[in-house]
Formats: structure tokens, sequence, C-alpha cells
């Protein structure tokens, strides 16, 4: 697990960061190899000291804090609350993967699959335009998406009709 530990108005001890990696070494048994990240930032104000740990996992944060005269008091505080949510994670994805592994027949298999082909190339010339534009030109032309050049940003867009009626709107991302 990695651990980064960041001082706010405060200089972190080299037995601090210890005191630190070692309690939040014991997360460890949650986690395979070293897919965990932690963040712990402590900040001093006046007479309070503010810890906060940021830890990802899978995809997932889990995040806690505590505040108190001292740093030392505030991790044995997070401890427990950074595991619990760990285990309420754990549990929350361990039921719905053993919930929906293997209920549903396969809907096709390799056999039904046909190589799919071209049948149709079209090409046309993308004009600047507004998406209210856009939307008026989808429905002139009765189609359920349409390709534009969004005036504005200078990026092609897709407008497209979704199930329930409404209007959806992608644009992609570089």
């Amino acid at each position: 697990m990695k651990v980064e530990i960041v001082g706010r108005n405060y200089n972190v001890t080299e037995h601090l960061k210890d005191v630190m990696e070692a309690k939040l070494g014991k997360l460890d048994k949650y986690f395979s190899d070293k897919e965990a990240q932690v963040k712990v930032t402590l900040k001093k104000e006046a007479l309070s000291s503010t810890t906060e740990v940021m830890l990802s996992y899978a995809g997932k944060f889990v995040r806690a804090t505590a505040t108190s005269d001292n740093f030392y008091e505030n991790i044995d505080v997070i401890l427990p609350k950074i595991e619990g949510q760990i285990r309420k994670h754990r549990t929350k994805f361990d039921q719905s993967s053993k919930n929906t592994a293997y209920k549903e027949v396969a809907m096709y298999s390799k056999e039904d699959v046909k190589d799919k082909s071209i049948v149709r190339e079209k090409k046309f010339t993308l004009k600047p335009m507004t998406v209210n534009e856009a939307i008026e030109e989808m429905e002139l032309l009765g189609h359920s998406f349409y390709v534009f050049l969004e005036a504005k940003s200078n990026s092609v867009q897709i407008l497209y009709l979704r199930n329930d009626g409404d209007l959806g709107l992608i644009e992609p991302s570089v």
C-alpha cells in the first residue's frame, strides 16, 4: 500500500510519519499487492489538529476525518472508521457479484453471431451549428441521431433520441 503524508501549516516529524505508516499498514490485510493508495493530510489550526485520510482502491474511495488536540489521537479514531467502510464496500461488492454471477443463460452463442459487413457508406460535410439548430435538423430529417460540428467549441458532437423520448448529447473528449 502506498502512503503519502502531507502537512498543512505543520511540519510532519519522522516519528509521526513512522507511526502513521505503521498503523495504516495494518489495513494491508484487505488489499492484494499494492493496489491501495492512502493520502493523509495533517492540518494544524490554532489549538486543533485535523487529520484526513483518503484511501483509494479498485475505483472506490474511502475518507475519514478526525479533529482533536494531537495527531496521534486522530489516527486512532480514524482507523476504525476506515476499516468499517472498507468492510462495507467489500461486503456489498462480494454480495452483488455472488448474486449476479451466472444466473442468466447466455443470450448468444458463437454460432448465432454472423460476420457483419458494411452495406452502405455515407459521407457528408460538417457545418458549424448550435445544439438547437442540430435538434431542428434532426427532427426535419426524421433520424434518431445527428452528427454535427458545435459552433462554440468547434468539436464534433452527437445528438441522439433516447428511448424515453428525450434527447441526449455526446461530447467526445480526447
